[in-house]
């Protein structure tokens, strides 16, 4: 899969999780700064990419992932092909 695919399927897991458009998620988008993006939800979207990417993320990376664009950045840190 080439990188612009990995990048949709990032795109894709947090519009799944969050029940949100895939148009509405960009790099830019942070934890809590939409209604469906809270802390339970923030769980899932991690459960979702370990799943997707076959990664652990741990628990200071949890924390960290305060955007999509970190997310990609973890996500990279982990070997996943963005």
């Amino acid at each position: 899969m080439n990188s612009t695919a990995h990048e949709d399927q990032v795109a894709a897991v947090f519009a799944r999780v969050l029940g949100i458009g895939a148009d509405q998620v960009t790099d830019e988008l942070r934890y809590n700064t939409i209604p469906q993006w809270d802390s339970i939800a923030h769980m899932s979207v991690i459960a979702a990419l370990e799943e997707t990417f076959g990664v652990m993320i741990d628990m200071d990376e949890v924390i960290d992932m305060s955007s999509v664009g970190k997310a990609r950045e973890i996500l990279r840190k982990h070997g996943a092909a963005l």
